[in-house]
């Protein structure tokens, strides 16, 4: 033992510990990718450390199909294929077969896309996979299911104001990109109402079928037999069109100070401003500069300022939201109490303008570096991830040698670069500020007078209605 503890002894301090150089490649997707004799892609890759198969399909089109009178219908779609049973099977049935089979299945559907999952044993994979596609193939949308399910979404609308995040989020989408683009359209209890079994099955019928979907396929399998089994599973189910790509916000953001008025002990804020898109030149330096402002935890300026030299906030961070067909957006949000929101927007505020004015440190462009470039496996992390990865990337044209070559264009950022794009992307006067909160106590600022929400845009500042939670239409400002 003694031997053993000097050769491998311990530094007598964490920053004396020696690691070896970071040796990954990223995986190559052409060796996952196959394709069905229909032109269906498939991505597979074998893991045969459990007696398992996961099967995810993603399909193109999710709220962004949604009908302007339906907002949420693909949701609730992908929700019903799930749960209102599947071919002749009623949905009971149907829930007690799986159970019987230990079978995982679940649709779900977000902005852009739909998917489909599916987790099952080996020895039960053939009927499995069966039950899957009659389940994504013949939906039942069973009536009273549909009923229960409504009537859910109904008592969830009714919460919509007693959470002040969830009318910062909603608000602050709908000054982004309009409330009647898909990013910030939300259901009315009228909507829910009038959904139907016919609307169901019209959306149903533009999103789920092979001519729309990608097929990931990780687990204990041959990869030669699989897509034999997905060739049989596939056969017969009509191919149609692709789905139509997101539309393209119209609106576009008003600078300025905005407030929601509500009565609670802390503020909550967003400030921000349309931002690029996913593959936009610039996105790789701006990445990391985000990093540095404020989306490297403890390490980030604002994290440092706001929290930990001043205590004005528990938690503060910015978001870069990526789009691939249009801006996305550039965000700072904190909750903090209602006299000291002022002190902390000004502080945000003064962080934005001072890393646009000077050229960050040699620490915090080498931490914000190893960070992206140290924590890059974890998207390879497991095969189901992988193949996420990939069936994302052809989705969305991505760059056949982004992945390969990431890491050295990050290695490649000067500050220069951070500057640059700091300049360029980051003008506090195109920005807006949203608050949530009781304007009466925030507006004059701390006691110290050290900040007033006086100071932003001139001391300019419109109130925004709070929204009645089942019709969305404005309530009468207080």
């Amino acid at each position: 033992m003694l031997c053993l503890s000097q050769a491998f002894a311990i530094p007598p301090r964490p920053e004396a510990i020696e690691f070896q150089p970071l040796d990954f490649k990223p995986p190559r997707a052409a060796d996952f990718r196959r394709m069905l004799s229909d032109g269906t892609i498939v991505y597979v890759a074998e893991s045969h450390e459990f007696p398992l198969v996961n099967i995810s399909i993603t399909f193109k089109g999710g709220d962004s199909l949604d009908p302007a009178v339906a907002p949420g219908l693909a949701s609730v779609m992908a929700r019903m294929v799930r749960e209102g049973g599947a071919g002749d099977m009623t949905p009971s049935t149907f829930d007690e077969t799986l159970d019987f089979l230990a079978t995982e299945m679940s649709v779900s559907s977000g902005n852009t896309f739909t998917t489909a999952r599916m987790n099952s044993l080996v020895d039960n994979l053939d009927e499995s996979l069966k039950l899957f596609v009659t389940m994504l193939r013949k939906p039942a949308f069973d009536k009273r299911r549909l009923e229960v399910a409504k009537a859910r979404l109904l008592e969830s609308l009714k919460q919509r104001n007693d959470n002040a995040s969830s009318i910062l989020a909603r608000e602050w989408k709908a000054m982004l990109y309009g409330r009647k683009h898909f990013e910030a359209s939300q259901p009315t209890a009228l909507s829910i109402e009038a959904m139907s079994r016919e609307q169901l099955q019209a959306i149903h019928a533009q999103i789920i079928h092979p001519g729309n979907m990608i097929v990931a396929v990780s687990g204990d399998f041959a990869v030669e037999e699989m897509l034999q089994k997905l060739e049989t599973a596939f056969a017969g189910w009509e191919r149609g069109p692709v789905a139509s790509d997101p539309k393209i916000p119209e609106a576009e953001l008003v600078p300025g100070l905005y407030y929601v008025q509500k009565k609670i002990p802390q503020g909550k804020v967003v400030l921000g401003k349309r931002g690029i898109v996913r593959d936009d030149p610039d996105a790789i330096p701006l990445l990391l500069l985000n990093e540095i402002l404020g989306a490297g935890g403890f390490t980030s300026r604002l994290m440092q300022k706001v929290r930990s030299n001043e205590g004005l906030a528990y938690s503060v961070r910015s978001i870069l939201s990526q789009r691939v067909d249009y801006p996305g957006a550039f965000q700072a949000t904190f909750e903090s109490k209602n006299p000291t929101v002022a002190l902390a927007t000004k502080i945000v505020l003064g962080e934005i303008a001072l890393i646009r004015q000077q050229p960050v440190t040699d620490e915090e462009i080498e931490v914000a570096k190893q960070g992206l470039i140290e924590t890059f496996p974890r998207q390879f992390e497991s095969k189901p991830t992988t193949l996420q990865v990939f069936v994302n990337d052809e989705w969305t044209n991505r760059p056949e040698d982004y992945w390969r070559t990431f890491r050295e264009k990050v290695r490649l950022v000067t500050k220069d670069d951070l500057l640059r794009v700091a300049k360029k992307h980051l003008d506090p006067s195109q920005m807006a500020i949203l608050v949530v909160g009781d304007w009466e106590a925030i507006a004059p600022g701390d006691l110290e007078g050290r900040a007033t929400m006086k100071e932003f845009f001139g001391g300019e500042v419109k109130q925004l209605p709070l929204r009645d939670p089942l019709t969305l239409e404005p309530l009468p400002l207080d």
